[in-house]
């Protein structure tokens, strides 16, 4: 199983705004692409950052569909959640494989 992570460290004063625009249009983008079978949301309790930190996993269970996410859909939908939510929010992403 590989997973999509998403890390956003959201500004506390948007924590509200931001988790509904991503639950009515970010998470829903990503899904209409038909490269992922499920998702979660996680909040990270420990973080070192200031604000709220957010993962989000995608999961799917071939690389080219990954890929196909990856040079087809995945610049259009972080670009709609960089309008939304311009400079109140530090994004990064990664691609992780399931070991066990």
């Amino acid at each position: 199983m590989l997973i999509y992570n998403e890390t956003f460290i959201i500004d506390d004063a948007i924590a509200d705004e931001w988790m509904a625009w991503i639950k009515a249009n970010h998470i829903p983008g990503i899904l209409a692409t038909g490269n992922f079978d499920s998702y979660k949301i996680l909040v990270v309790l420990d973080s070192p950052n200031e604000g709220i930190t957010y993962c989000i996993q995608y999961a799917t269970d071939k690389i080219e569909r990954y890929s196909d996410f990856y040079y087809k859909h995945l610049e259009r939908l972080h670009e709609a959640h960089n309008k939304q939510f311009e400079e109140r929010f530090a994004l990064f992403h990664t691609l992780m494989e399931e070991v066990d």
